[in-house]
């Protein structure tokens, strides 16, 4: 039985990584026999060139009859201008408004392979990182209301709304736990409660879901101090929860210490399917078109897709062992060392494939 993925490359180096994520999505499918159907729709800038509109309607449509979507990358300095409801990050936001696609699950690993990348100090990055930001994604001052920008006491006044329901955070909380109950039963909820009623009934309500897990140990931690303390101990941490705001802050932080942006993958998942899966950088306009971006996470993103998104552990354990080898004597510009070939997007993308064909 056929399983089909909706492809959304977007805008910059999009393009050029959806379509090595493909290669691997192909190639695994085809070492394992099973079929994956592929349909591909516009996304962001892309759209907004296209139809006016960053989200159109069609592509709501496409990513609604697959089981899967997988998307590349949006925006660029092109789009900059325009007002923000036509900006393409409206379209990221959109999707997963309209997929209900509450919770997002950013992996922060340090590959053996790229330990020499790590930013961390040797003695730290010598006890390891290895753990997963689950991020509240449709709610909290992203989409809260009212918002805007308005004329007070003779000056313009930008304002927005913090905003939590108990459904909305006791949905999370159970990705949180019911992840942390597949790894190290250990989850660390972060808020700022001390300050922000928001973050006092985020506290309450995960305490009370908590009890439904007494296996996983839970604590909290204020933002600030997690995000010294990612820096100073990653090794401490196993399953990060939070809400939108301060998730979008720490899994960039989280990311950025393993020094290999172009290596991370994520999920963004809801109550039903289909979920989405992109890499975690940008659209990096200023090397687009030029074969240099690192096509890594956007093919770990595929494994997640086929293990989280259309059940097939097998097939993701193919094209993780894949990317493994490949960095053993293969290396992109970004994660470039001595001692290692160095290639492009197309080609890296071509190495993995060969990998997962065996």
């Amino acid at each position: 039985m056929s399983k089909t993925i909706c492809l959304l490359p977007g805008d910059g180096i999009g393009t050029e990584i959806v379509a090595q994520g493909r290669k691997a999505l192909e190639a695994a499918a085809k070492r394992s026999g099973k079929e994956l159907v592929f349909t591909e729709a516009l996304i962001g800038g892309a759209a907004y060139d296209a139809t006016g509109n960053p989200l159109p309607a069609e592509t709501v449509a496409a990513c609604r009859a697959a089981d899967a979507v997988f998307l590349g990358a949006v925006g660029g300095p092109k789009w900059d201008s325009l007002p923000p409801e036509k900006r393409p990050e409206k379209g990221i936001l959109g999707i997963r408004k309209e997929l209900g696609l509450f919770a997002n699950l950013r992996p922060a690993l340090l590959l053996p392979e790229l330990a020499g990348a790590c930013l961390l100090k040797p003695e730290t990055a010598k006890k390891g990182l290895d753990l997963i930001v689950v991020r509240e994604l449709t709610g909290d001052i992203y989409f809260g209301q009212p918002r805007g920008i308005e004329e007070r006491d003779g000056m313009r006044t930008g304002y927005n709304t913090m905003l939590y329901s108990e459904e909305e955070i006791r949905r999370i909380a159970k990705v949180g736990f019911e992840t942390a109950m597949k790894r190290k039963k250990r989850v660390c909820s972060i808020d700022k409660s001390n300050v922000l009623e928001t973050s006092r009934l985020w506290r309450e309500i995960v305490t009370d879901v908590a009890k439904s897990y007494p296996e996983v140990e839970l604590s909290h931690m204020y933002v600030d101090n997690a995000a010294m303390q990612l820096v100073r101990d990653p090794s401490q941490f196993d399953v990060l929860l939070t809400g939108n705001l301060f998730g979008d802050i720490l899994s960039d932080e989280a990311a950025a210490i393993t020094g290999s942006l172009g290596m991370l993958p994520s999920a963004s998942m809801g109550s039903t399917a289909p979920a989405l899966f992109e890499p975690i950088h940008g659209s990096a306009p200023d090397i687009a078109g030029q074969d240099k971006a690192n096509p890594l996470a956007t093919i770990l993103s595929a494994a997640m897709l086929l293990r989280l998104g259309l059940d097939m552990p097998e097939e993701a354990e193919l094209i993780e062992q894949a990317v493994s080898r490949a960095l053993k004597d293969y290396r992109t510009a970004d994660i470039m060392e001595e001692g290692k070939t160095l290639v492009g997007c197309e080609k890296m993308g071509d190495i993995v494939a060969g990998y997962i064909l065996g």
